[in-house]
């Protein structure tokens, strides 16, 4: 098995050759996928793997998956109701976490819905949204590339493939995204390991 800091070179390799790349329909995302088990080194590495990109003349932006959950769940009007809810029935998981990842990622809209959406319906309040301005406005920069951390937040919420998907269009910069799981086909991911194979990606991964 590669090393963390071997597959991140050749992930490197990758965003290099991307570099030069126009086709249509490609998307600039890659995972740097890694056992479970190698968490706590991809954060023990990260900050390496960021002077290398600087050194590269790269200009990195970090995304922190867990920040970012923690902000939006602290803000939340909801948090009243769910400490409450907690409080009175905190064996309750499924329910509780299916409120909270509503919360995370908003349904998506229904194409026959011709109501114009609500004035108040902003996209930072929502974890997609959040990232899609971060890669805008770190695109403003030359050379920028973005790294999305720390994704076993989104347990036991959904997966990164979600948001991807929401995204698709929208990588205005190189984003690279530290996926602890396993690759079980060209195009497949196991999120953490135990969750059900989605072949869903349209991203290159490395590791």
């Amino acid at each position: 098995m590669s090393s963390l800091p071997t597959n991140f070179d050749n992930l490197l390799v990758r965003l290099h050759q991307g570099r030069g790349l126009s086709q249509v329909g490609s998307e600039p995302v890659y995972y740097l996928v890694f056992p479970p088990q190698q968490i706590i080194e991809a954060k023990r590495l990260l900050p390496h793997f960021v002077k290398k990109l600087s050194d590269q003349g790269w200009t990195v932006h970090c995304f922190s998956i867990a920040e970012q959950i923690a902000i939006l769940l602290e803000q939340s009007p909801l948090r009243p109701f769910w400490l409450d809810y907690d409080h009175n029935k905190p064996l309750d998981w499924e329910k509780a976490n299916q409120s909270l990842a509503n919360a995370l990622l908003p349904h998506p809209p229904d194409p026959f819905d011709l109501a114009p959406p609500e004035e108040d319906d902003d996209p930072l309040a929502h974890l997609p949204g959040r990232l899609e301005a971060f890669i805008a406005a770190a695109a403003q920069q030359p050379q920028s590339v973005v790294l999305v951390t720390d994704l076993e937040a989104l347990h036991p919420y959904f997966r990164i493939g979600i948001i991807e998907g929401r995204l698709a269009g929208k990588f205005l910069a190189p984003t690279i995204i530290f996926y602890p799981g396993e690759r079980t086909g060209a195009t497949s991911l196991k999120f953490l390991g135990f969750y059900d194979e989605d072949g869903s990606y349209r991203s290159v991964h490395v590791g």
